[in-house]
């Protein structure tokens, strides 16, 4: 992931020129940049950094790196290292495959120098080299087991298993700390408006569970996808059985609710081909 936060206006303003030659919209963008952030009240103008949650944000950053990182690992890195590599990136975060170790302890070095060149930073805590040969390889054994490695991206761990018919296959899982999210998500939801009727809680949880659905249905992903509803299950019934002070919400009851209220079954919606 690519930190915002020490990016220079002045080299946007430079990049954007490239492409938009309207000075209305060089001038709207430049409002946009320069507009304030309110936090507990106060307002401030920053003189660096993209407005944390506008809407322009993901846009400037998408041209930003477009320059920055696409074109200089295409034109510049790519044709000259060892073996092949592919650049994966959506918004700001973004994964680089390498065949030769060699060339990624390389790239990662350039990578820095780059993105400090252009008042960008790399996130410390998600950014790693990753041994994601297959499991086959050699080179994968450690004491004659396998250690298989893993990597996340756009809230989904990217590991290797094994397909129904016994390949060998890279897969995708929710992120254990976007499961968390999620289900805190609900908890507070359902804390807050536990006095609604059940029917109108059941109608707005069933909206949520089918988003996260719509994002994390994706082939392999099944067990996360039951354990979400699971945890929804728990909290939507433990806050209904604090609507009042005679708590009486037990499993059972519970049950014989959901057979009129029903929470939305898991369902895959993507192939969840890598």
């Amino acid at each position: 992931m690519v930190s915002f936060d020490t990016l220079e206006h002045s080299h946007l303003r430079a990049l954007v020129g490239h492409r938009i030659r309207d000075g209305v919209v060089r001038r709207l963008i430049g409002k946009w940049l320069k507009a304030g952030v309110m936090e507990d009240g106060n307002i401030s103008y920053p003189e660096s950094g993209s407005p944390q949650g506008g809407c322009i944000s993901p846009i400037l950053a998408n041209v930003y790196l477009h320059y920055v990182l696409d074109m200089w690992f295409e034109e510049t890195v790519k044709p000259h290292l060892p073996g092949s590599a592919k650049l994966v990136r959506f918004a700001d975060d973004f994964v680089i495959v390498f065949s030769n170790r060699k060339a990624a302890l390389q790239v990662t070095e350039m990578l820095y120098e780059r993105f400090a060149e252009y008042g960008l930073s790399v996130h410390p805590d998600k950014t790693r080299l990753v041994d994601f040969r297959h499991p086959s390889h050699s080179g994968r054994k450690r004491d004659g087991h396998l250690k298989p490695d893993t990597f996340d991206l756009l809230g989904f761990t990217h590991y290797w298993g094994k397909s129904r018919k016994g390949n060998w296959t890279v897969k995708k899982k929710t992120m254990s700390g976007r499961l968390t999210r999620a289900v805190r998500s609900i908890y507070q939801w359902c804390r807050v408006y536990r006095h609604r009727s059940v029917r109108e809680q059941w109608k707005k949880l069933c909206q949520k569970i089918r988003g996260h659905y719509a994002y994390y249905g994706v082939t392999g992903n099944g067990r996360m996808l039951n354990n979400f509803r699971h945890e929804v299950r728990r909290v939507w019934r433990k806050w209904l059985n604090r609507r009042n002070c005679e708590r009486k919400m037990t499993w059972a009851k519970f049950g014989r609710l959901e057979k009129r209220y029903p929470l939305p079954l898991p369902k895959i919606y993507h192939s969840g081909r890598t």
